[in-house]
């Protein structure tokens, strides 16, 4: 690694952040899917961050993908389109805390992910540190609550939106060293907000304006989150970058307690501890012998 890159525990802290600032977009999201359902939380939330993804890549010179990014692309905000599609209407009937618990399924995948999409090889540490991890989250809901039928699609939706997400994380760990974050962040918002465009039509009127100034905090929320893990990406290994997704979980805890008045038992601290202990486990260097240092492969 040359001193121009940053340290590993630099791309750890920027994947974290990333990760928080995603938490505060299913917040909003929760609110207005709550309020206007999720196709038209979903569809704002991309045409915010498409707006503000375009300022971004106008100020940065209009840079474009790599030679042979733009299919991965493509496929990968097709995913994304879905996955959040499923995710948003999931997290207006489930509490967040639950909906997140689901979710982490989708980090178990990654390291298989990684291994089939980008030759990583899957190393047993990463695999043992994310079942500890999803150990942390079964302690903080206490085991898995017993859903009641009406429930049982939503729950199914999440681990759907979690399998996507992984595919997606995968693509993006494949792409963020040769394309770069603006143009990632940016294909990421206008690829979903396309996709989901029909949804107009089913609007009868425009949110009021405190709810569409909530759409564009979920955009930049959004647009933010992705910049800083597309550039923690570049220097980590995906099956890393999968455990460290636990993170969100105290933070999922926290704003569901704060703003929907979901209670957050004991257990989740609990739960938290082990989430992190997860976390340090799996951002610790690996031995020389079994370090990858290169960017990943570009398919």
């Amino acid at each position: 690694m040359s001193s121009g890159h940053p340290s590993r525990l630099t791309a750890i802290l920027l994947v974290l952040a990333g990760i928080g600032a995603l938490c505060v977009l299913d917040a909003f999201a929760k609110y207005l899917a709550l309020r206007h359902g999720a196709g038209v939380a979903t569809f704002g939330r991309y045409v915010s961050g498409t707006i503000i993804g375009l300022l971004v890549w106008q100020w940065q010179g209009r840079p474009w993908v790599a030679d042979g990014g733009l299919k991965p692309n493509l496929v990968r905000g097709t995913l994304i389109a879905v996955m959040a599609l499923a995710f948003f209407w999931s997290i207006s009937k489930l509490p967040m805390a639950l909906v997140l618990t689901l979710t982490f399924v989708g980090p178990l995948t990654v390291p298989f992910m990684a291994a089939l999409y980008l030759k990583e090889p899957v190393q047993p540490r990463y695999v043992a540190a994310g079942a500890l991890g999803f150990v942390g989250v079964l302690v903080t809901v206490g085991g898995m609550p017993s859903l009641s039928s009406d429930d049982l699609l939503a729950a199914g939706a999440a681990v759907f939106a979690a399998i996507l997400y992984g595919a997606a994380a995968v693509i993006l760990r494949s792409r963020a060293a040769a394309d770069g974050a603006t143009v990632i962040t940016l294909i990421a918002a206008l690829v979903p907000m396309l996709w989901l465009s029909p949804v107009v039509l089913t609007m009868d009127a425009l949110p009021p304006a405190l709810d569409l100034g909530l759409m564009m905090l979920m955009g930049l929320a959004g647009n933010i989150g992705v910049q800083l893990m597309a550039r923690g990406y570049v220097h980590l290994q995906a099956q890393v970058s999968a455990v460290l997704e636990y993170s969100a979980l105290p933070w999922a805890a926290l704003f569901g307690w704060l703003l929907f008045d979901e209670a957050v038992a004991p257990t989740t601290v609990l739960g938290a501890a082990i989430i992190a202990g997860a976390c340090l486990w799996a951002s610790r260097a690996p031995k020389p012998a079994a370090t990858v240092t290169s960017p990943a492969p570009v398919p």
